[in-house]
């Protein structure tokens, strides 16, 4: 072995060790402080015992003696120690090693690499005891009450942007163990994980190269089946967190799906509201290839003619050049009759949110990037090569991601 690597790996297991030892002490101390009363009650304990307690942290093992007793209304078995410090029934792990654990499982591939990575940071633990970890913090965090993040005195104006999109997860289908007998088996069933961004418009930065960036934003993510109308809610209660109600404009940015539009004029009937451009371009691009043959010249040519007249304020002239084309009797073929049929209502149900000339002048984003990105960070953790789940793994898994990524999940242990 590499003579420095080998005095570094010393150096450091001695430190472990210390840190483990000054543990073990401190615990200890606290252990011997707690009165010999049930934490709940404040009543004594009958038939207090001291028993040994062994804890998994973050430095290793240690051995403490903690004091037991009975209540004297339920004669239940209680450890004040244990409930001093938020530790379930049974449960060895710190909290500390338990939020690191969860971590690690939200942003690795799997729970086998989770192991591995626990592992290579200095604290074994095996693939099952990182998913039984996951779940359980998984089926306590929606009874969370999450606080309102404090606002100050002098709060500065600020707009709010929400960005909502969808994105599918494989779930193992009904006749997911079936025999080769079975006719037409449905071994993998795609579910729709609704997901949302939030943040303020003044927490959008450009680095050098001039590309957009996002100080600050929060996820909000609904487990397969969710009702468009409770994502709805959910993303109305994480707004309301995050300022809501304070903000003077709220800029909703999303692509064409019917059952966001329905859901916004629900909850965010207020907010100014813009079609994806991008979603908005491939409906064009559509309509192009349609007129002029996928791939030519001519519909390169015209696509971005019309592109330039909707991006620059003239989009109430591209809606009226789409009606014409929609009215036109000119020979076409029913394939691209029936394109130009489909694409160009889009257009016309829109045509109060295509206004990307005004929203540039605002500042405000044309595009749904950042709901997109999140979608793809998700699908790394969910959406594996091989990966098809069984619930309640996806929305335990879900739950715990989202307390992550928005720096809520300290909350699973105050």
């Amino acid at each position: 072995m590499n003579r420095l690597r080998q005095i570094e790996q010393e150096v450091l297991a001695l430190g472990r060790e210390w840190t483990r030892k000054e543990l073990q002490k401190r615990l200890q101390a606290l252990c011997e402080e707690l009165p010999p009363e049930c934490p709940q009650t404040g009543q004594a304990l009958e038939s207090t015992r001291w028993r040994a307690l062994e804890l998994d942290t973050i430095s290793g093992k240690v051995h403490l003696r903690v004091r037991h007793g009975r209540r004297v209304q339920s004669k239940e078995w209680v450890c004040p120690a244990r409930v001093a410090w938020g530790l379930q029934p049974y449960e060895r792990k710190t909290p500390e090693l338990q939020a690191r654990l969860a971590y690690t499982a939200t942003v690795v591939g799997s729970y086998a690499e989770a192991e591995t990575m626990a592992t290579t940071w200095g604290t074994p633990a095996s693939d099952g005891s990182i998913h039984q970890n996951v779940q359980r913090l998984g089926q306590k965090a929606p009874t969370l009450v999450l606080p309102t993040p404090a606002t100050q005195q002098s709060e500065p104006p600020f707009s709010l942007v929400i960005m909502m999109d969808g994105w599918m997860v494989r779930e193992r289908g009904a006749d997911w163990g079936a025999g080769p007998r079975k006719k037409n088996p449905e071994r993998v069933a795609g579910k729709e994980i609704k997901s949302a961004v939030i943040y303020r418009l003044e927490q959008r930065v450009e680095n050098a190269s001039g590309r957009g960036l996002l100080l600050e934003k929060y996820a909000v993510a609904s487990p397969p089946d969710t009702a468009p109308v409770e994502f709805g809610r959910q993303v109305q209660q994480a707004a309301l967190r995050r300022g809501l109600a304070r903000a003077q404009v709220v800029y909703l940015v999303m692509d064409g799906a019917v059952w966001l539009w329905d859901l916004a004029a629900d909850r965010f009937k207020e907010a100014t509201k813009t079609l994806d451009f991008h979603h908005a371009r491939e409906h064009l691009q559509a309509v192009a290839d349609a007129l002029h043959g996928a791939g030519t010249v001519a519909a390169k040519e015209w696509l971005k003619a019309i592109l330039q007249r909707l991006r620059h304020g003239k989009e109430t002239q591209v809606v009226h050049q789409l009606e014409k084309l929609l009215a036109s009797r000119a020979r076409r073929s029913a394939a691209d009759r029936t394109t130009i049929a489909r694409e160009v209502p889009c257009f016309q149900a829109h045509a109060e949110h295509l206004h990307y000339q005004a929203m540039e002048n605002a500042g405000a984003p044309l595009g749904s990037g950042a709901v997109e990105s999140l979608g793809k960070q998700l699908q790394r953790r969910q959406r594996g090569c091989g990966q098809f789940w069984g619930r309640p793994g996806v929305p335990h898994l879900l739950h715990v991601s989202v307390l992550v990524k928005n720096h809520d999940d300290h909350h699973l242990w105050n």
